[in-house]
């Protein structure tokens, strides 16, 4: 008799990784595949800076090697912290490190949530949180963001779905996979909601230096002290080393609100041990060292953008809402057929892969998929010819 796995992996999905298996068919059938599919800036032209290298390097030669304190060390938790205060982030009562911001995002929510409560998502939205509030049998419950109104939240759709068992609502700003950035007003009305009911808001801003096109980020902290707001962030995208697995968790909001909260966080970093030692050294010299990456970032993805906007808005069958922020592209399809069928064989007829939107969760009628606007513009240009005459081909049938 086989071991049964545990029912709770049975609704877990992870898009972004699991259409690597088709893009492997593609392989085998000779295909030369073009990668956008994954946010990993390393394997394009993007490098993590020296400063950040030596500080890493370093610390390893300097043995320092063993085990770090459970929520990180003193020197980086107070970079993050004179970070956070500059950037207007209010009432700050903790910060612990994690193993990337996936693992300070889990750690939050299974200090949070029970069987039976709820935590709303966007959709779209980064597929992380599906899978932990499948994990963690708790619902993921869906509030739609408004295409037509630059990817910001249905605030009318947010409101209808709490209710009693309501505990947090996630925003995730700039938005993966859409790319779009969150109005000063949008959050505040998010805020209200959180006040009215007395949820947890997780903010997830792991892309917020990375912004263009006329956009501003406003940390959703700054404009509250007065409810539980974590904000979440790392060194993953904008100092260019997802690979070291190093984020970290702002907590936010009146100790008296918060106390209980924070403490099972921090059991639960306890419990772990640490977050990667040497690396840690690192987050000083990142957020307090030299910056000029990030504006060469920011121009690069602007123009990667703009081409991404003008080439794929030319297709009749698509259209693409520009993006401000983050290195995503998020086109609409009007097809006949289910996105992930479509995704599946344009990936196997032209090696274009790239991520079906409902892997990212989508309002019901519509199509979308997910790219990344990493690459080179000449490999661009390559994928979105060969995405055009797939469309025109798939609308012909």
């Amino acid at each position: 008799m086989s071991i049964q796995a545990a029912k709770r992996t049975q609704h877990i999905r992870y898009a972004v990784r699991d259409i690597i298996l088709i893009a492997d068919e593609a392989r085998r059938r000779g295909r030369d595949l073009l990668y956008l599919n994954i946010g990993d800036p390393n394997p394009y032209q993007f490098r993590t800076p020296e400063h950040i290298l030596e500080a890493t390097i370093k610390a390893m030669r300097d043995n320092l090697n063993g085990y770090s304190p459970s929520s990180g060390i003193p020197e980086a938790v107070a970079a993050i912290r004179r970070d956070a205060e500059r950037r207007g982030l209010k009432n700050i009562q903790d910060v612990f490190i994690g193993t990337g911001a996936s693992e300070t995002i889990e750690i939050a929510l299974s200090a949070l949530v029970d069987r039976g409560d709820n935590v709303l998502l966007p959709f779209p939205g980064y597929p992380l949180y599906t899978a932990l509030t499948a994990k963690l049998e708790c619902e993921g419950r869906p509030y739609f963001l408004d295409e037509a109104n630059g990817w910001q939240p249905d605030l009318a759709d947010m409101a209808a779905r709490i209710d009693e068992h309501t505990r947090a609502i996630v925003l995730i700003n700039p938005n993966n996979p859409t790319g779009g950035v969150w109005s000063r007003e949008t959050l505040l009305q998010i805020i209200e909601l959180c006040r009215q009911h007395n949820l947890v808001l997780l903010s997830d801003e792991i892309y917020d230096r990375l912004i263009y096109n006329g956009q501003e980020h406003v940390p959703t902290a700054s404009l509250a002290d007065d409810i539980c707001i974590l904000t979440f962030n790392g060194l993953s995208k904008n100092w260019v080393a997802p690979g070291f697995r190093l984020g970290w968790c702002i907590v936010s909001g009146p100790d008296k609100l918060i106390k209980d909260y924070l403490e099972a966080m921090l059991k639960l970093t306890r419990a772990r041990l640490c977050a990667n030692h040497p690396e840690q050294h690192a987050i000083r010299v990142a957020l307090e060292g030299d910056q000029s990456h990030i504006q060469s970032m920011n121009e690069i993805l602007k123009r990667r953008a703009e081409l991404a906007g003008r080439m794929l808005n030319q297709v009749e069958g698509m259209s693409l809402i520009p993006p401000g922020g983050a290195f995503y592209a998020y086109p609409s399809l009007y097809i006949e057929g289910d996105d992930s069928d479509f995704v599946r064989q344009l990936i196997l007829d032209t090696g274009v892969v790239v991520v079906p939107g409902s892997g990212f969760g989508q309002r019901p009628g519509t199509s979308h998929f997910r790219l990344v606007t990493l690459p080179d513009d000449e490999t661009l240009r390559k994928a979105f010819e060969r995405i055009g005459n797939f469309v025109t081909a798939w609308r012909a049938r």
